[in-house]
């Protein structure tokens, strides 16, 4: 920890060199990534936290890093003796950062942060808070470049092509989609700063973000514009000749700040939630600028068929590996040998059989006993507890294949249970089920559609602090915007042809943790005199451990939901394992 007491005070020297008194470092890239290349794992390096989200602020005085319930545990762990304290987000009287700033600096203060790593959306609010308490707001350089020795270097893999009959549309049917929509504002262009939309509008994809086929670079696309800015040396000869039939420009990653400068006269449309605050500052004084949400984010979260038809062939293979996977817990756990660590990797390990696989979508969580209870865990060999046949195990897990991105959760029995862990599993399946079957009007939001997931928990006095459902790319990020089931409000509702996640858990901290996830895409269901209807469709095939259900509990609509979806489970998955599984699924798939 001294080694981060030591970057601390060096921050604090550079501070006093640009005359600030703190630095505000909201812990991500130039892209609004939430998984990080090495090179901008700045969170961590300055904190030593190592969870997915949060922000840093340094003052001269004090330091705090803000982070929401999935990583309270590990923060206070993480952050012992490193003179950090940890500030919880998302939960009734939180302090964020802007508020905390505005109380422990005085009127006439400076808040340094780097243009490029703080959203449009994310300056506003801090400034509108420090405003009105006398405090500025000033852009610095990336400070990390003077106190970060030997910072990693952007990764320079190659980028590579993602078909035509993987992606169902063409980079130049994207394009023309994009103009249609751009034409609604009168906008010359949109500058694509977040980098699975850049993949997506593109038809490209890379390997610089561990579990997600991304790559570092920026875009401008519209009826005169279509550039992308990657290194040169990232694009093989066979695509740059693509580029130059296509008439796309292609230029240098590091002149992007550069070409914005030049740009005068032009109606432009940005997403404040994702553009560095940089891409506003550059353009904003001679160009007119329209906001809102990602006009691309929009396009790729409405699924086409062939990604559609593509997520149910990656669902197959997923669920081949789950068995796979469940049946060989069953059959190792008795020997006491097995960890959460070497349980993890054995799950990557099966899916890595299966065709088109390119790798996990994120890190495993597997939580045995205690451990599930911490919502985002990642145990290292180190620290896995060995599993043992009692009690209940969570596995979080996903795969990265060409066909789709694949995001599943189970909970089950390695052993005797108790009736209060049956209760809590049996309240978590009513609000997965409750989600699932739901048939809402057309333009609902997903705050409005959370509820359902929580309604039986909330009637027994329980709930959880994360997120219901969350959006998932196309051979993309595990995570996608811009549309969510939570609690928050989403200004975009859910439509037909998006693809999310349904999530409920419960978390009894120091006893387990219960959480069933499967992915779900909406649907059209019916017109009616009182309007056009929408549903779900699931599309994750992988039993639910019917020996965690109190039946009791379970109406009789509840029973025949969970009935048919292992009969679907049976369908799909019996021709594609082998013989010695077949007996296996047939067991776990039986009907109650």
């Amino acid at each position: 920890m001294n080694e981060i007491r030591q970057r601390i005070k060096a921050l604090r020297m550079e501070l006093l060199r640009h005359n600030l008194d703190a630095w505000y470092i909201p812990g991500t890239d130039p892209h609004a990534s939430e998984y990080l290349p090495d090179r901008w794992q700045t969170r961590a390096f300055i904190s030593g936290f190592t969870g997915s989200y949060g922000v840093v602020v340094v003052t001269q005085e004090e330091a705090g890093l803000w982070t929401d319930s999935r990583y309270f545990l590990q923060a206070e762990e993480q952050l012992k003796g490193a003179g950090i304290k940890m500030y919880k987000l998302r939960v009734p009287d939180a302090l964020p950062p802007e508020n905390w700033l505005a109380k422990k600096l005085q009127p006439g203060s400076k808040v340094g942060f780097d243009p490029q790593t703080l959203s449009v959306s994310g300056f506003r609010s801090l400034d509108n808070c420090l405003n009105k308490a006398g405090i500025s707001m000033v852009e610095t350089p990336d400070l990390f470049e003077k106190i970060w020795e030997n910072r990693p270097a952007m990764p320079t893999d190659s980028i590579f092509e993602f078909k035509h009959p993987f992606a169902g549309l063409s980079r130049k049917e994207k394009r023309e989609l994009l103009e249609g929509e751009l034409k609604k504002y009168n906008a010359d262009f949109q500058v694509i700063t977040a980098l699975d939309e850049l993949a997506w509008v593109f038809n490209l994809r890379g390997s610089d973000i561990p579990y997600n086929p991304v790559f570092a670079g920026y875009g401008i696309v519209g009826k005169n514009e279509w550039i992308l800015f990657v290194d040169h040396a990232k694009v093989p000869l066979d695509l740059k000749t693509h580029f130059e039939k296509e008439k796309i420009t292609l230029m240098p990653y590091s002149n992007f700040t550069g070409w914005l400068k030049s740009v005068r006269g032009k109606k432009i449309f940005i997403d404040p939630g994702s553009a560095g605050f940089v891409v506003y500052s550059t353009l904003q004084s001679e160009n007119k600028l329209v906001e809102g949400t990602s006009l691309v984010a929009l396009l790729k979260a409405r699924k086409n068929n062939t990604e559609l038809a593509g997520f149910r062939e990656a669902m197959k293979k997923d669920g081949v590996a789950l068995l796979e996977f469940l049946f060989w817990l069953r059959e190792n756990v008795e020997k006491g040998t097995e960890t959460e660590f070497t349980a993890g990797r054995k799950l990557a390990e099966f899916r890595s059989l299966q065709n088109g696989f390119k790798g996990e979508s994120f890190a495993p969580i597997v939580g045995y006993k205690e451990h599930g209870a911490i919502v985002h865990l990642n145990v290292e060999p180190e620290n896995a507890l060995p599993l043992k046949a009692d009690g209940i195990l969570l596995f979080d897990s996903g795969g990265q294949y060409l066909q789709g991105t694949t995001d599943v959760t189970r909970t089950i029995a390695l052993g005797e249970v108790t009736e209060q862990q049956k209760t809590d599993f049996t309240l978590v399946l009513k609000g997965m089920i409750a989600l699932t079957i739901a048939k809402f009007p057309d333009g609902t939001k997903g705050c409005h559609l959370d509820v359902l997931a929580r309604k039986a928990l909330w009637t027994n006095g329980l709930n959880y602090g994360h997120g219901t459902g969350h959006g998932v790319g196309h051979f993309l990020n595990v995570h996608e915007g811009p549309m969510s089931i939570r609690q928050e409000f989403n200004e975009v509702p859910i439509q037909p042809g998006m693809v999310m996640s349904n999530e409920p858990g419960l978390y009894r901290e120091g006893e387990y943790g219960i959480r069933t996830e499967n992915m779900i895409v909406c649907v059209e269901k019916e017109t009616t005199a009182f309007g056009h209807f929408l549903g779900f469709e699931t599309l994750t095939l992988c039993p639910i451990d019917t020996r965690l259900i109190d039946f009791n509990l379970l109406s009789e609509k509840e029973r025949n939901w969970l009935n048919n979806y292992h009969q679907e489970v049976r369908k799909e998955l019996k021709p594609l394992v082998r013989k010695e599984l077949v007996g296996f699924l047939e067991e776990l798939t039986k009907e109650i």
